[in-house]
């Protein structure tokens, strides 16, 4: 997915000096962003107040959106470098295409995993039959500078595994949790989970004490740590803990995201994390010239153009603000 605002700002990402060393309870609330004609998103990374977790750096929430009659997400071809693409669905489908050939539809909790390397190109639309509701989420996970030039290539992970317990199930994107370990493939010590609770449960999930972790809501009525979160809302909980106390009040839906966190200062700007400025304005010069990203072929449209460069250099600096 693209971040279609055009008055990009810069956001600068990464490095420990900022990682909250201990568990706490911080609760980040979404910026409305238009994507294209027919969906809204709420965008929770980059936070006016943190920008990353882990090597998770952008996280939006979609839906439930009812796009009976409508065209439903229409993102056209843009391009991407330095990170990886993480596509997630609790309602309805996206078919995806990119410039290595990809073409593929995902559906309710299939991985999409999309690794930029160092260029790539994809769309991505609602089929034009289509199921009535649209609601999900799109995330990015920031590639370290040993891996952020490999090869551009998509998987797709229908069957993942999944942990259980009285009244949660919860679904492995990435990483490792209570012993089951996703499929798909990671570049730093990382977790994403989609977890289902059902009314009333009241369970722990472990984590790994040395990662930082947030919960983002995604339906239902939950309390996380005591917290109560609504839809659309993420709470960031620091680093620390060895497991996270969930509580439902209605059947609920979260998304857990952790990792270790991320040593490297990085400059995330439109759809490109870097870590110099010229590399970002190299980058756009490409895109817009039609070099380096290559092309998305099947898409019925005209590909995004790049927004202006901010009048101000681009430099790494922090996690926060």
């Amino acid at each position: 997915m693209s971040n279609l605002d055009r008055e990009a700002v810069p956001a600068v990402c990464g490095g420990r000096g900022f990682v909250v060393a201990e568990p706490v309870r911080e609760l980040l609330s979404p910026r409305r962003v238009q994507l294209g004609e027919s969906t809204e998103v709420r965008r929770l990374l980059p936070n006016l107040g943190r920008r990353m977790v882990g090597a998770w750096c952008f996280v939006d929430h979609y839906g439930p959106d009812d796009i009976a009659g409508e065209p439903g997400m229409q993102v056209p071809p843009h391009p991407h470098m330095g990170l990886q693409t993480v596509s997630w669905l609790h309602e309805g489908e996206v078919l995806h295409r990119d410039s290595t050939g990809g073409l593929q539809t995902i559906r309710p909790r299939e991985l999409g995993l999309m690794t930029s390397g160092w260029a790539i190109s994809h769309s991505e639309e609602s089929p034009a039959s289509h199921a009535r509701f649209l609601h999900g989420a799109q995330l990015w996970v920031a590639l370290p500078d040993s891996h952020r030039h490999t090869e551009p290539h998509f998987e797709h992970h229908a069957e993942l595994p999944v942990v259980t317990a009285p009244g949660l199930k919860a679904t492995l994107m990435l990483g490792e949790v209570d012993g089951a370990t996703s499929p798909g493939t990671t570049y730093t010590p990382i977790v994403g989970a989609d977890v289902a609770l059902t009314r009333g449960a009241d369970v722990r999930l472990p984590l790994d004490a040395d990662f930082e972790y947030a919960v983002l809501s995604m339906s239902g009525e939950a309390h996380v740590d005591g917290v109560p979160m609504v839809p659309g809302s993420m709470l960031y909980l620091g680093c620390g803990r060895t497991e996270l106390p969930l509580r439902a009040e209605s059947d609920a839906g979260l998304m857990l995201l952790g990792g270790e966190p991320f040593e490297e200062e990085l400059i995330m700007w439109w759809n490109f994390v870097a870590r110099t400025g010229d590399e970002v304005e190299q980058a756009r010069k490409d895109w817009t010239e039609g070099t380096r990203f290559g092309e998305v072929h099947g898409y019925d449209g005209a590909p995004l153009s790049a927004p202006e460069l901010p009048s101000v250099p681009l430099k790494p600096r922090g996690r926060v603000r």
